[in-house]
């Protein structure tokens, strides 16, 4: 036989090879596209879903269909607070799976092109990619939408994660969405805590919030709206001890938040009770409340994150700016004293409100990232949560450091203190 039939030969035998022979289990592969080096990189580690928008041109009608617009967008809440801290000059790495299929293929490409790490991203043969549908009214209110995360749940196991130990560990802090299942995220809480590495867990949804049950004592921060921050108090008390009524019709605004306040302050202090440090309340048009201990340390190791310019700009223009009456440390050793404080957001023309809160988290994190501090990076999310409010994508094409810097300043000059005990 000449060198080249034999050649031919194998070549055959190893396509019937592989063939026949079953894949190897996907999570036994790292993808290196684009690994960054190891280090103070943040971790995110959540959903990565195909959101599919349709947003009707007239009120929409049960049982039948009315003419708009369907889009395809990336979602997630995960993949979402990733795009943004990237978009703000933040590169994190991201940690999800999603199918080998049409949705799939389309949230790797956005991904490769725009530069980010795919190397914690899992793609599974013969999986679906996580997709969520939602109808919008014509305010961009969520009308309708229906969910398909399994995979999520099914292959974003504990043993996927452990194969990022070392960039878990060095990283300067850790956030995960409640699409993981209990054992993945304990999994995860497992290594942050070994490490000493800060974790905010981000609800997600009502129902998912009471994940967070059997890890609320290695969470740092978590960042509810009124309703999960509700779950979440009376997943770790008595179901039904806890509860929030929803004020109808106030035009008053100080008024709306006092009266939130109330409603709420006896969850937010029972979850400070249960370990829980920081909390960021998110209420709408409202604004944000913080709530934590006077001695809360978010950042592992702040110094050492990478200084970005778009974070060098937002200090520049945030130098010096803090509660006029009262400048507040709340990093300052020592201290157990309760303290909450009210940060408004500011008028918006409103195009899409998903995407939002996402945002916002993502600005406060690749704020901590760049150096200002927890009031500060908190102003800043809700100046990025305005921008993504008036785009129709979750995640805005660009955010202009001007823009939210100023945004940051006016919301920090109207902040309250409301409370210390």
């Amino acid at each position: 036989m000449t060198d080249a039939a034999a050649s031919s030969s194998r070549r055959r035998m190893e396509a019937v090879r592989r063939h026949l022979l079953p894949r190897p289990p996907p999570v036994l592969s790292l993808n290196q596209l684009s690994a960054p080096e190891a280090g103070q990189i943040p971790v995110i580690i959540g959903g990565m879903v195909l959101d599919i928008h349709a947003k009707p041109s007239v009120p929409p009608h049960p049982g039948t269909t009315v003419p708009g617009m369907v889009k395809y967008i990336g979602g997630g809440v995960a993949r979402n607070i990733a795009e943004c801290m990237a978009k703000l000059g933040t590169q994190p790495l991201m940690i999800s799976v999603i199918g080998d299929d049409m949705a799939g293929d389309f949230l790797l490409k956005y991904w490769r092109l725009a530069g980010l790490c795919t190397d914690g991203i899992l793609q599974v043969p013969d999986v679906t990619t996580p997709v969520v549908s939602n109808v919008f009214d014509g305010n961009g209110e969520l009308f309708a939408g229906v969910a398909s995360v399994q995979a999520v749940e099914t292959f974003l196991t504990p043993s996927w994660i452990y194969q990022f130990y070392r960039r878990i560990s060095t990283a300067p802090l850790l956030m995960l969405d409640a699409n993981l299942s209990p054992e993945s995220l304990q999994a995860a809480c497992k290594i942050a805590y070994e490490s000493g590495v800060p974790v905010l867990f981000e609800p997600v949804s009502v129902v998912k919030s009471s994940r967070i049950a059997p890890i609320a004592e290695h969470i740092t921060c978590t960042s509810p709206n009124e309703i999960e921050l509700i779950a979440m108090a009376n997943a770790l008390s008595t179901p039904g001890k806890y509860n929030f009524v929803k004020l109808e019709q106030c035009n008053n605004k100080a008024e709306s938040v006092d009266y939130l306040f109330e409603m709420l302050s006896p969850a937010m202090f029972f979850l400070l009770e249960k370990g829980i440090k920081l909390l960021l309340v998110t209420l709408g048009s409202n604004g944000v409340f913080i709530c934590c201990r006077e001695h809360v340390n978010f950042m592992k190791d702040q110094k050492s994150c990478k200084v970005t310019p778009f974070s060098t700009r937002l200090l520049e223009k945030l130098e010096g700016c803090s509660l006029s009456s009262m400048p507040v440390n709340l990093s300052r050793e020592g201290s157990s004293r309760t303290r909450v404080f009210h940060l408004p957001a500011t008028s918006a023309s409103v195009a899409s409100l998903t995407g939002a809160g996402d945002c916002l988290v993502g600005g406060f994190l690749s704020s901590l990232c760049g150096g200002l501090d927890i009031m500060q990076s908190v102003a800043v999310g809700i100046a990025v949560a305005k921008a993504s409010v008036e785009s129709e994508a979750n995640i805005p094409a660009n955010f202009s450091a001007a823009s939210i810097a100023d945004e940051a300043r006016r919301t920090l000059l109207s902040a309250r203190h409301i409370w210390c005990q």
